[in-house]
């Protein structure tokens, strides 16, 4: 963990197993009927699935593919957000939270390309995916806790229709699978 992370970690704490588990099953409610919403959620459910993936193939010759796989849909999911949902979270929510996200997006992807670089099933590979992964759950923490959910609360219905279009078809633009 780098110095800047261990500060971050110390002002603003991860979220804990269970906090997360309780802020899924509320935005899960909440995102019933808001096509963008369950887009997102399902994006969420499969990139944690492909970080659990990856951690089973460490070892074995699948894990270079799994984290290509990883690599790919959080880029198409990134780009999908930051065109398409961000200016709405900046729109409704916090402008703070915006910049947050796009930087937390740009930090994620700097570390994904060094993962790639790593040997699978290294100490330092674990670590790295390790590190990524916690990164990714706060993020999503964040996005499922207060951000999206502003944007449900407050967006108008016509703006989260456009945005529900717009953010699938941004996505498919990107996505490989």
């Amino acid at each position: 963990m780098s110095f800047l992370d261990r500060i971050a970690s110390a002002l603003a704490p991860a979220a804990t197993d269970e906090q997360r588990r309780e802020t899924r099953a509320a935005f899960e409610e909440l995102s019933v009927g808001e096509p963008f919403a369950e887009d997102i959620l399902a994006q969420h459910r499969r990139i944690e699935a492909l970080f659990a993936e990856a951690r089973e193939a460490s070892s074995g010759p699948g894990a270079d593919a799994l984290i290509l796989e990883l690599a790919v849909l959080l880029n198409a999911h990134s780009m999908a957000e930051e065109a398409v949902i961000y200016p709405e979270i900046s729109e409704n929510s916090s402008k703070a939270h915006a910049g947050m996200a796009y930087e937390e997006h740009a930090m994620t992807k700097v570390q994904l390309a060094a993962l790639q670089k790593l040997t699978p099933g290294t100490q330092e590979w674990r670590e790295k995916l390790d590190h990524i992964e916690s990164a990714v759950q706060q993020h999503v923490h964040q996005e499922e806790g207060s951000w999206l959910p502003d944007v449900i609360r407050y967006a108008p219905l016509e703006v989260r229709q456009r945005m529900s279009v717009d953010f699938r078809e941004y996505f498919e633009r990107f996505d490989r699978s």
